[in-house]
C-alpha cells in the first residue's frame, strides 16, 4: 500500500513538474510575470522533489526522453522568451539574454574534458591484499568540480528564473545580465580547473595493468575463484572465500565488476577485478591449474577460453530449484555438488552433464554450523523465516511463499506468542517484483510494531529481529534458531546440516506426496500450505521436542550433503589437490 501510494506521489510530482514547465513558456512568451512566477515555483518544487524523494520515478522520465537536461533546456528558454516578451531589450539587451546558450557550451565542452580525466582516474584494474609496488599518481580535480562538470553544470541558470521575474517586473534586462554573467564565470571557473586538471594528467596510465600483470608471474597462482556477477549478487562469491583460504593452496580471487569488487567480504585471499574483457583476456594466468566458478553467467567465457585450466563448477549451493541444473553446466570439466542428491538431480534433469563428470565434495561452508540443539542456552523458542527470492520468471507465482503467504507466517508466529522471529529474506528479494517487495515491507513493518529490531548487529537478546544485511550470516541464524521456515532453496539444504525441524512452504497446494517427489529436500519437512493451516501444530511439536522427522532428517542429511563423519572441508581441500596435480 506504502509503494502504491508513493508511487502515486510520484507521477503527481512529474504531472505538476511537466505543467509548471508548460506554463512558463507560454507566460514568457507573451511576457505574463505572475503567472510565470507562480509556474515556476511549482516548477522548481516538482524538481527538487524529484531529486529527492522520487529518484526511481525522475529515472523513468529520463527513460522516456524527458531527463533533466531536456527540462534545464525549457527552463532557460522560458526565462528568454520571457526577457524578450516583456522586457524587450536592445540589441546588447538581446546578445546579454543568450548568455544561457554560453553556459551550456562550456556543459558540451567539460563533458569531453570530464572523459578523458575518468579514463585516467579509473585504472583498469583494482586489487586487494596485493602489493603491487609503487604507482604514479594520477591528478583529479577538486569534487566541486567534479560535481558542476558535464551536463550539470547548467543547473546554476536556476538561478535566472528569479532573476527574468525581477527585470521582467523592473522592465529593465540587468537582473538577468548580471546573474548570467555570475553563472558564467562560474562555468569558466570550472572548465579550466578541469582543463588544467586533464594537463596535468597527461603522460600515460598509472600503470596497474603492468604491475598486476608481473604480480602473477611473480606469484604464480595455482586456484582462482571467477565471478563476473555484480554487486547485488556477490553473496554468491563470499560462501567460497573461506574454503578457498582454508585449501592452503596459491589462490587468487578474479571478479569482473567493480561494484562487485566493493562488496566482496573481507578476505586475506589476493584479489584481482579487470572489469574490461579486453585486459582480462591478455592477463597471464598460465600458472592456474583450477578455476571455480560461483555463477553461471556470459563472461565465463573470459576465463573458459584458458587452455590447462580445469574448470569447476561450484555453484553457490544445492537445492531442487531449476537454477542447481542449468544447462550451462556442461561446459565446465567438472561439477562439484554437495552429496548424492546433487548427482541425482542432474540424472533427472537431462542437460548434458555427465554423470562421471560430477564430483560430490560435501558443504565446506556448513563446518561452523552445530548440530541439532542451537547451540543457545536459556533463550526463546528462535524461529527463522528465509524466503528465497521472486526469482527471474514472471509466470512462476511459487517460487517464493513470501507474496502469497509471508505475512501470514509471520502473522501467526508472531500470534504464537513465547518464541522469536529472524526474518532474513534472500538477498535479492524485491529486485524485480514489487509485488514482492512491498510484502517484504509489511512484513518489516509488522515485525517493527511488535517491537522487533530491524538493524540487529548481532543475534544476542531474545527481540524479534529482521536481517537484511550481509551481517549476521544466513549460517550464524542458523546456530540460535530452533525451527527453520523456508522454501525450495539451497537455504534448506544446508539447513538440514543442523539436523533441526524445518518447515518448506507449499503455496502451490500440492499433495504431500506429489511435493516431496518434486523437491527432495522436502522429504523430512513439515509442509505449510498457503492457509497456513498446520503452522500451529508444527509449532506445538517441535516446540515440546516431541520430534517424529528426527531420523528422516539425519537420513536426508547424509543424501543431501554426503555420508555421516566425512569433513567437508577435507573433500574439498583433497578434490583441490587431485586437479592441481
Amino acid at each position: 500500500m506504502f509503494s502504491r501510494v508513493r508511487s502515486q506521489q510520484g507521477l503527481a510530482a512529474v504531472g505538476a513538474t511537466l505543467l509548471g514547465y508548460g506554463v512558463m513558456i507560454l507566460a514568457g512568451s507573451l511576457g505574463l510575470v505572475i503567472p510565470y512566477a507562480v509556474a515556476a515555483v511549482v516548477a522548481l518544487a516538482g524538481e527538487l522533489a524529484l531529486a529527492t524523494r522520487y529518484a526511481e520515478t525522475a529515472e523513468l522520465l529520463a527513460k522516456a526522453g524527458v531527463g533533466a537536461t531536456f527540462r534545464r533546456l525549457l527552463r532557460d528558454l522560458s526565462v528568454v522568451l520571457l526577457v524578450l516578451a516583456a522586457v524587450r531589450p536592445g540589441v546588447a539587451g538581446t546578445v546579454a539574454v543568450l548568455l544561457p546558450a554560453a553556459l551550456w557550451t562550456l556543459a558540451v565542452l567539460t563533458t569531453a574534458v570530464t572523459k578523458t580525466i575518468d579514463g585516467r582516474v579509473d585504472p583498469p584494474a583494482y586489487t586487494r591484499n596485493i602489493d603491487l609496488g609503487a604507482l604514479r599518481r594520477v591528478p583529479v580535480p577538486p569534487a566541486w568540480a567534479r560535481g558542476l562538470a558535464g551536463l550539470r553544470m547548467p543547473l546554476l541558470n536556476v538561478l535566472l528564473v528569479p532573476a527574468a521575474v525581477v527585470a521582467a517586473a523592473l522592465d529593465r534586462v540587468a537582473p538577468v545580465v548580471l546573474t548570467g554573467l555570475v553563472t558564467l564565470v562560474a562555468g569558466l571557473v570550472t572548465a579550466v580547473v578541469l582543463a588544467l586538471t586533464a594537463l596535468r594528467g597527461r603522460g600515460g596510465t598509472p600503470g596497474v595493468l603492468p604491475a598486476v600483470h608481473d604480480w602473477l608471474a611473480r606469484e604464480q597462482p595455482e586456484v582462482a575463484l571467477y565471478f563476473a556477477g555484480p554487486a547485488k549478487d556477490v553473496y554468491q562469491a563470499n560462501m567460497w572465500l573461506a574454503p578457498l583460504e582454508a585449501t592452503g593452496r596459491r589462490a587468487v580471487v578474479l571478479l569482473r565488476a567493480a561494484d562487485a569488487f566493493g562488496q566482496l567480504a573481507d578476505t586475506r585471499l589476493p584479489v584481482i577485478c579487470v572489469p574490461a574483457g579486453v585486459d582480462f583476456m591478455n592477463l597471464d594466468l598460465g600458472s592456474l591449474r583450477v578455476a571455480l566458478y560461483a555463477a553461471n553467467v556470459g563472461a565465463n567465457i573470459h576465463l573458459l577460453r584458458e587452455p590447462g585450466v580445469k574448470h569447476v563448477f561450484v555453484g553457490h549451493g544445492d537445492s531442487d530449484k531449476a537454477a542447481s541444473v542449468n544447462p550451462y553446466s556442461k561446459v565446465y570439466d567438472e561439477v562439484w555438488v554437495a552429496g548424492p542428491a546433487g548427482r541425482e538431480r542432474y540424472a533427472r534433469a537431462g542437460v548434458g552433464v555427465l554423470d562421471r563428470d560430477i564430483v560430490e565434495v560435501g558443504r565446506p561452508q556448513l563446518a561452523g554450523v552445530h548440530t541439532f540443539g542451537s547451540g543457545a542456552t536459556d533463550h526463546a523458542f528462535t524461529v527463522l523465516y528465509a524466503p528465497t527470492w521472486e526469482g527471474w520468471l514472471d509466470d512462476d507465482p511459487y517460487h517464493t511463499s513470501l507474496v502469497l503467504m509471508g505475512e501470514r507466517i509471520v502473522a501467526g508466529l508472531l500470534a504464537a506468542g513465547n518464541l522469536r522471529v529472524v526474518y532474513k529474506p534472500h538477498p535479492l528479494t524485491g529486485t524485480r517484483s514489487p509485488k514482492a517487495r512491498a510484502a517484504h515491507e509489511r512484513i518489516v513493518a509488522r515485525i517493527r510494531a511488535a517491537g522487533g529490531d530491524t538493524d540487529p548487529t548481532s543475534l544476542d537478546g531474545a527481540a524479534h529481529l529482521v536481517v537484511t544485511g550481509r551481517t549476521p550470516a544466513l549460517f550464524d541464524c542458523f546456530n540460535v534458531t530452533d525451527l527453520l521456515v523456508s522454501d525450495v532453496s539451497s537455504v534448506v539444504s544446508d539447513f538440514v546440516q543442523s539436523e533441526r525441524p524445518y518447515v518448506v512452504a507449499n503455496p502451490a497446494g500440492l499433495s504431500e506426496d506429489e511435493f516431496r517427489r518434486q523437491f527432495p529436500t522436502a522429504r523430512a519437512a513439515y509442509l505449510l500450505s498457503a492457509d497456513c493451516g498446520e503452522l500451529t501444530k508444527i509449532l506445538d511439536v517441535t516446540r515440546v521436542g516431541d520430534d517424529p522427522m528426527t531420523e528422516a532428517r539425519r537420513e536426508l542429511k547424509e543424501y543431501l550433503l554426503g555420508p555421516a563423519g566425512s569433513n567437508p572441508m577435507d573433500r574439498f581441500r583433497d578434490e583441490i589437490g587431485r586437479l592441481c596435480g
